[in-house]
């Protein structure tokens, strides 16, 4: 994909340094600067031990409404550092703000990578001045590349919205592959966007496109202590969101483009092989859908069924059963690639396995569960779990 395609948002500039924090030869230290202050926001992991750069990004985010810069490194988590963590994080703050012309306090850090090593230093300082050497000479994909760890392509998607005969870009990056469940996963994703925001209301449609994207997918049902995605909007294009038709567009843009982030997070799941479009229905609410869809998406015997190409809808009944959500077994259904492979309490009539042997060897799956009448209803992405997936993570520190 050619840099010159991609159409970067007004007033951002890119760079991109080779630290050596844990992966040699490539880049592993990513800067993003706006040429003015951003409405800043930031959605963070739930999981109570938050990595270093989790709490200072939080901390900031509490302090002031605005941000310049995004900060990330690729290799360290810098979770579990404890105190010394808190202080290490805080200090490339300012050698970053140092060596770009920036203010610490404007800038947010987001780290990805092994839980319980400190910061290595002595890399961060002599990387901070190839950083500021490259500002303006890279472009977003190599700020997408990296920050990536198991990550085999890096992910970015785009979008725009015109009103008033002017038009604001928005554009996205994001690493994850592995470790990835709702919640958060272990991703880091990052947005900016041209256009003039409310601060306020610019932290309110992430939060929403979030819980449409990068909160609906599953890899392998964990959570990490770095997940980080954070949003930059400068105004640099002059187009003001005020009305409600604009605040609309934006947000429907924004959550276009966490959407096609989080499908590339799951399209490379760590040893991935297929994606699960798990779709439910007919539930009294939303949230017994997501139950439902969850216990499915979680499920290793359901992911290694799909792996092995083996339409065994007893799992996913059988996951449904467990999930929490109340519905009556005898009205519940489920179909395979659009094929009804259960339904009123038995297994549909015929050779189910030689007419979904074809759609088992799809990429891409759906699987579509009905457990009533209800309004309630709810999609989740899921990979399947392969042979690879733990040859991966079996030596991820070594």
């Amino acid at each position: 994909m050619s840099a010159e395609i991609i159409p970067v948002p007004k007033g951002f500039s890119f760079a991109v340094a080779k630290a050596g924090f844990k992966y040699q030869g490539r880049d592993d230290l990513a800067l993003i600067v706006s040429d003015r202050p951003a409405a800043a926001a930031g959605v963070f992991t739930r999981n109570l031990f938050q990595a270093a750069p989790v709490i200072v990004a939080a901390e900031a985010l509490k302090a002031s409404q605005t941000a310049r810069a995004l900060l990330v490194n690729a290799g360290q988590a810098n979770a579990c550092t404890g105190r010394a963590g808190i202080v290490n994080c805080r200090e490339t703050l300012k050698l970053a703000a140092k060596a770009a012309g920036l203010g610490a306090d404007e800038i947010l850090p987001a780290s990805t990578g092994v839980i319980g090593p400190q910061l290595n230093m002595d890399a961060w300082k002599k990387a901070l001045p190839l950083l500021a050497a490259d500002l303006g000479k890279s472009g977003p994909i190599e700020a997408a590349k990296a920050i990536m760890t198991t990550d085999t392509f890096p992910k970015i998607a785009w979008g725009s919205v015109s009103l008033d005969n002017k038009e604001a870009r928005i554009l996205g990056m994001a690493k994850g592959a592995g470790m990835i469940c709702p919640d958060m996963a272990t991703l880091i994703g990052l947005v900016i966007t041209d256009a003039e925001v409310d601060p306020g209301w610019w932290r309110e449609a992430l939060g929403s496109a979030v819980d449409q994207s990068f909160n609906s997918i599953t890899v392998d049902g964990d959570t990490s202590t770095n997940d980080t995605v954070l949003a930059l909007a400068n105004g640099a294009s002059g187009l003001a969101i005020q009305t409600k038709e604009g605040r609309l567009a934006l947000s429907s843009a924004l959550a276009e483009v966490c959407q096609a982030l989080a499908f590339m997070i799951v399209q490379d799941a760590e040893g991935g092989t297929k994606i699960l479009r798990i779709q439910v229905f007919g539930t009294e609410n939303n949230l017994q859908a997501e139950q439902a869809a969850r216990a499915v998406g979680h499920s290793p015997l359901v992911k290694t069924a799909f792996f092995g190409e083996d339409a065994n809808w007893g799992r996913i009944v059988a996951a449904l059963g467990r999930s929490g959500a109340e519905f009556d077994p005898d009205k519940a259904s489920v179909a395979i690639g659009g094929i009804t492979v259960f339904s009123e309490g038995q297994p549909t009539p015929g050779d189910l396995d030689s007419l979904l042997a074809p759609l088992m060897r799809r990429k891409e799956i759906a699987v579509t569960i009905t457990l009533g009448e209800g309004p309630g209803e709810y999609v989740l992405l899921a990979s399947d779990l392969t042979h690879e997936y733990i040859n991966i993570n079996a030596d991820y520190r070594s």
